[in-house]
């Protein structure tokens, strides 16, 4: 394979590197699919009690929201380059709280270019309401 040619990653492949990291695994992300031809990964993550904004609330902390479109944003754009990425930035818009729900979260990747990725990530409840929006910028440069 010459170095430009780029091997993308199947919905197991993200599922394997997910599970190789103590973070990922907390959240409890799943891959539910990992489309490379429509650019777009959905991931699931159910609630826990130490996901609770409050104890008892079954709220979803914004911290944790964030956390997972950070995630499913990465691997979206590293579906299409073929590795994990670091993130450079991102951003949240919260827009109504998610309650007693597991998250669902599609991330299309807008942009895999040379040097950054662009993903932007919805997240849904389990009845299809829109939650949060975000976009993450990634780090594409291939340092080996």
């Amino acid at each position: 394979m010459s170095k430009t040619e780029v091997t993308t990653l199947t919905a197991a492949d993200i599922q394997k590197m997910l599970d190789v990291s103590p973070f990922n695994l907390f959240l409890g992300l799943t891959v539910m699919d990992a489309d490379p031809v429509k650019q777009e990964v959905t991931m699931r993550s159910a609630m826990r009690p130490e996901f609770e904004r409050r104890p008892g609330s079954k709220q979803w902390h914004g911290g944790v929201i964030a956390s997972v479109i950070d995630t499913v944003g990465d691997f979206a754009v590293g579906m299409m380059v073929g590795r994990g990425l670091p993130t450079v930035n991102f951003r949240v818009d919260y827009l109504r709280p998610a309650v007693d729900t597991a998250l669902v979260a599609v991330s299309r990747v807008r942009r895999a270019g040379k040097s950054v990725g662009v993903a932007d990530v919805d997240v849904f409840d389990e009845k299809g309401s829109l939650l949060a929006i975000g976009r993450g910028t990634y780090s594409t440069l291939d340092t080996k």
